[in-house]
């Protein structure tokens, strides 16, 4: 599956994001998706991840409570919903496509992966 992420952009601190990551191919809801992100000068780390069917959803510490995550497998699209963004958001962030994702947060479950797409969350 190829996926490609979008959506991202400049914001101020407390506004909200909608990102977006559509995959081509036939199979894509028979995959489990997450999203990740990569700050300046940190290591890539896990934001979340839903199931192939969007009935399970799994958070980082840093995104429960302010992000969403969910798939519309008709459309091909899984979204991260992120409000009340902070500067500390300010990442790359890349969707990931997984045939077997354990509900883990390791990024070597996900063999597929998007583009990345940038947001900046200015204070």
């Amino acid at each position: 599956v190829q996926l490609q992420a979008s959506g991202g952009g400049l914001v101020q601190a407390g506004d909200s994001l909608r990102l977006s990551c559509t995959g081509s191919g036939r199979t894509f809801e028979s995959y489990d998706m997450g999203w990740f992100r990569k700050a300046p000068g940190k290591e890539r780390e896990f934001v979340a991840a839903i199931n192939w069917i969007g009935e399970n959803t799994y958070y980082a510490d840093c995104a429960r409570g302010r992000f969403t995550i969910s798939r519309n497998n008709g459309e091909r699209t899984v979204y991260l919903q992120m409000n009340s963004l902070k500067p500390e958001d300010t990442a790359i962030y890349y969707c990931a496509g997984s045939p077997n994702y354990s509900g883990s947060i390791y990024s070597h479950e996900f063999p597929y992966w998007g583009q990345g797409t940038l947001v900046t969350v200015s204070s």
